[in-house]
């Protein structure tokens, strides 16, 4: 198949450092060409693929301090990819909902996955207004805000299997991975820590919208003997990082959607400690990746049981359900459905297929 793949603009494909849906989306790619097809990545100059690259920006914007308007360079990258829409058989779009005016009135197959949070108020008349736009979840919990929506399927992200390696946990520490923002739960991974006695490593971005929550919350809690902030850290850091560490705390507080740091974890056979929501049911297998916990206590109890966890069963669960190739073969489903789908459209119009031959348009396989 001729695929595109459209990414955010805000970091490079892959990331330098902290970036999920642009690590995903260089993942998927590569995989995709590793696989026999042709695909174009729509990503900023600084990207690195073996897929061709069309590039609306020199560099990854969020990092661009001469960057002054990022929806400037958007605006351009859709042109550029509808530009070229005919030498694609599928476009894929990874941008949110910015794309679904323009795709409404083209004549292209294509899908969007939903990368974030869908619980936001603003949302619901956005996302009735255009129920017509192919989309795929990253978890069946993201879902659950917007049921009606028109749900391709839920795909689960993976990573390549040499992306992590197995570790030993040597180093006897507890690990936190992610944004310093209120709901992924730092402080509570602190409490968490200090509580069981043990060392925490804290590999986070400060973005400048959490700021002043770093500042007026986390910062005074940092003061502590077990409590060690490293700061934003990329590849080959995290294979190290998380190898090393006895577990990963994960004490979110919100619907998250997916959180790609659970199955990095489990890829270095380091299981994981986390709080009962969005995703988390989904991707934690109870007593063999971690455990799932219901509050603070009992995060703390879960901590003394880590030595339970048999970290190559952990590493091997990984394998059996979170690597990038079932995640492509999983999405080239979805693609060719969708490619089918628009040629039978296409057919109908000219008076050539019957609709009752036609694929139905709310599948959610």
């Amino acid at each position: 198949m001729r695929i595109a793949q459209v990414a955010p603009l805000y970091e490079s494909v892959p990331p330098k450092l902290y970036g999920g849906t642009e690590r995903v989306v260089s993942w998927l790619t590569e995989e995709l060409i590793r696989l026999g097809h042709d695909v174009t990545l729509f990503a900023s100059g600084d990207s690195l693929t073996a897929a061709r690259l069309v590039a609306p920006c020199k560099k990854a914007l969020r990092l661009d301090p001469t960057c002054m308007d990022r929806l400037a360079h958007h605006v351009i990258m859709l042109d550029q990819v509808f530009s070229e829409k005919e030498n694609f058989d599928l476009v894929h779009f990874h941008v949110d909902y910015l794309h679904f005016p323009f795709s409404r009135r083209q004549q292209i197959a294509h899908v969007t996955t939903l990368h974030g949070r869908l619980d936001l108020p603003d949302l619901q008349p956005l996302y009735r207004h255009f129920r017509d736009m192919p989309v795929i979840s990253i978890s069946d919990s993201q879902r659950k805000p917007l049921p009606w929506a028109n749900w391709q399927g839920t795909i689960h992200h993976g990573l390549p299997r040499d992306s992590f390696s197995l570790g030993g946990g040597r180093g006897g520490y507890l690990a936190f991975l992610g944004r310093t923002s209120p709901e992924k739960g730092l402080d509570q991974a602190i409490e968490i820590a200090k509580r069981a006695e043990m060392p925490l490593k804290i590999a986070a971005k400060m973005g400048r919208v959490d700021a002043d929550y770093f500042q007026t919350i986390i910062k005074p809690l940092l003061d502590h003997p077990l409590i060690e902030f490293i700061g934003e850290i990329g590849y080959p850091e995290k294979d190290v990082f998380l190898g090393n560490a006895a577990g990963l705390l994960f004490p979110i507080n919100w619907r998250e959607p997916f959180g790609l740091v659970m199955i990095e974890a489990m890829a270095c056979g380091t299981p994981v400690i986390a709080y009962p929501r969005g995703s988390v049911p989904e991707v934690v297998e109870e007593s063999v990746t971690g455990f799932v916990v219901p509050d603070l206590e009992g995060a703390v109890r879960a901590v003394k049981r880590l030595g339970e966890i048999d970290r190559r069963k952990c590493r091997q669960h990984f394998e059996l359900y979170f690597d990038a190739e079932r995640m492509a073969k999983d999405y080239l489903t979805i693609y060719q459905r969708l490619v089918l789908r628009k040629a039978s459209l296409i057919a109908a119009s000219d008076g050539a297929l019957s609709w009752t031959n036609m694929a139905s348009h709310h599948s959610t396989t």
